[in-house]
């Protein structure tokens, strides 16, 4: 019997069963509706802040500080005083929305623990980024956005090459692979990529989040490929090498290196906007500040989420593309398209995995799971398997 490629895509689809094809679909639509809804609660805190000229209060305070230190300082000042006041939406969206549909079973107690922390580094380096920032309107005049990229360029590297090593352990304990046929698997195949054994690693994904889950990080000698522990217990060892051949696509392809320069462009063109922008929308909210004015940070930082969201169909259509080359990838080296597939399926529990195309377009930042299965299932029928299924 001819073996038929949407035949069998649907049918794996259709295995997840009605409920949780409704469940999935309920919570993604939400997660969309939240981008909008995320904005308009960003607009709120800005107005809070203009209005009560909290950062104004501030800035007279520091009156006696050199120009860098106080510039500094506001914009750490703001992403720590934003973080409290949107305290409630945060733990809303990021904490109680994923516990109800069963995301996460992270504790209240240690996701507020971490989110301190990610909101002191957000505060502590998004404060130098943008001191970069106004030192750029300060000293190169009008062609100040020009000269956003490179800075955005060396910011990206540079959190890339750091958090591997500094930022991440912070959040997840990371180990490698145990030892046995898993670890043997993944050795033999980073050695095929000219990728050294010593940087695939498992992680406890699991402390924040029931997803099915890998990924790949860092730059240069701070790259690595990790395993979360959730998709390590939930796959097959045919599953975890087609996984794993998907991320060592995104390493050995540079999508990494890709994305550095794709959001120096883009790092660019938001400047370029905020510069034209930035004084009709100050006075908007009711800000006199101009936009080399750290007074005005609420309104330059709104602008940016704007921006990011007005921009969200093209960026995600470039990482789609990016995902899409790294399952090519798998199926190339690995050729497991039956395991791709039944992996992808396991992440349709969070990604609804038939949204219309103007949905995917704009929101999905991967291919759809229905169209990377079909993508599987073709390969497989112009490509048959040649090596016998590994055992579980």
């Amino acid at each position: 019997m001819t073996f038929d490629p949407a035949a069998a895509t649907r049918t794996m689809i259709d295995s997840l069963g009605p409920a949780a094809l409704a469940k999935a679909e309920a919570y993604t639509t939400g997660n969309e509706w939240l981008l909008l809804w995320g904005l308009v609660v960003s607009a709120l805190v800005t107005l809070l802040f203009v209005r009560l000229r909290i950062l104004d209060r501030l800035d007279a305070r520091l009156a006696k500080r050199g120009w860098a230190l106080r510039t500094w300082l506001l914009c750490a000042a703001f992403f720590l005083l934003a973080a409290i006041v949107s305290l409630p939406w945060d733990i809303y969206t990021g904490w109680g929305r994923e516990t109800a549909y069963g995301r996460t079973s992270q504790p209240l107690g240690d996701w507020l623990g971490q989110l301190a922390i990610s909101t002191t580094i957000t505060a502590l380096l998004g404060g130098l980024f943008f001191l970069g920032v106004y030192a750029l309107i300060r000293r190169t005049g009008k062609r100040w956005w020009i000269w956003s990229g490179g800075l955005a360029a060396f910011a990206i590297s540079a959190f890339l090459l750091v958090s591997p090593i500094v930022i991440e352990p912070l959040f997840n304990d990371y180990k490698p692979v145990p030892a046995g046929p898993v670890r043997d698997a993944l050795v033999e195949m980073a050695a095929k990529a000219d990728i050294p054994a010593d940087r695939i690693f498992l992680y406890d994904g699991s402390r924040q989040s029931n997803n099915f889950t890998a990924n790949v990080s860092g730059i240069g000698h701070s790259a690595r490929i990790a395993i979360s522990d959730v998709a390590m217990g939930k796959a097959s060892l045919d599953e975890v090498r087609a996984v794993t051949g998907h991320e060592i696509g995104h390493y050995v392809l540079g999508h990494i290196w890709r994305m550095v320069f794709v959001f120096a462009g883009l790092a660019i063109l938001l400047f370029f906007a905020a510069d034209r922008l930035f004084p009709r929308l100050a006075r908007w909210f009711g800000s006199d500040a101009a936009i080399g004015d750290p007074r005005g940070f609420p309104v330059l930082l709104f602008f940016l989420s704007l921006f990011g969201l007005v921009t969200l169909p093209l960026t995600n259509t470039l990482i789609r593309i990016d995902e899409s080359e790294a399952d090519l990838y798998s199926l190339k080296t690995e050729n497991r398209p039956d395991a791709l597939a039944t992996a992808l399926v396991k992440t349709a529990e969070y990604r609804s995995p038939r949204p219309g195309a103007v949905e995917e377009i704009i929101f999905y930042d991967h291919p759809s799971v229905e169209r990377r299965v079909r993508v599987a299932m073709d390969w497989k029928a112009a490509h048959p398997p040649t090596k016998a299924p590994a055992a579980p």
